[in-house]
């Protein structure tokens, strides 16, 4: 299909929450062809809609992307997270953030149902905090206009990496309170250090 310019931190479709589709029909068909053209002409593992100046709620991710395996292709139309557990930390970036990268909180395990291209619905699990599971929250924020730098574990640190990028801003408050998600990961970092002490 087309490979669209990819929006970039600042302009004001990002922070906009999108639109359900209303119907799947051709043209939103193309728009998933559209994004995913863009997103590997890019070397993304996602990309939504907003992202391209369009605010409809579709993304689509291919998680083996810059890998060695096969492509894998998923769209996700009209997504709902319906069901999410567990923290991890996850040190993430986006195309909207050209090389600005930071560590954020998402959560370790996610159930989302959506439509795909063919307008079926379907149940996606992914667990593990593995790179698919970062992934979906990440992509489903961007429909909400929520940005993964909005739940950055340190503030400055991510301000100053966006500075260094020429990039707006941390928007304070867009800033997520994720007290429980926080906590957990700190405590499963505590775990891990104690254990590497033992094995010393």
């Amino acid at each position: 299909m087309a490979i669209k310019k990819v929006l970039q931190y600042g302009d004001d479709i990002l922070r906009q929450k999108s639109k359900e589709v209303t119907k799947v029909s051709r043209k939103i068909q193309i728009l998933c062809e559209d994004l995913l053209d863009t997103m590997y002409a890019q070397n993304g593992v996602g990309l939504a809609a907003p992202q391209i100046g369009v605010s409809l709620r579709v993304f689509v991710i291919d998680v083996s992307n810059g890998s060695n395996e096969k492509l894998n292709p998923m769209v996700f139309i009209n997504p709902k997270i319906i069901k999410k557990s567990g923290a991890v930390n996850s040190y993430e970036g986006c195309l909207s953030f050209p090389k600005a990268y930071t560590n954020v909180r998402r959560y370790k395990d996610v159930v989302v149902k959506a439509l795909n291209q063919k307008g079926k619905s379907f149940v996606l699990e992914a667990k593990e905090g593995e790179l698919l599971a970062r992934a979906i929250q990440h992509e489903f924020d961007h429909l909400d206009g929520i940005l993964f730098i909005d739940h950055c574990r340190n503030r400055f640190e991510a301000d100053s990496i966006l500075k260094e990028n020429n990039l707006p801003p941390i928007c304070v408050e867009k800033l997520i309170k994720e007290d429980e998600l926080e906590n957990e990961i700190q405590k499963q970092q505590a775990k891990k250090e104690n254990q590497n002490e033992e094995k010393k």
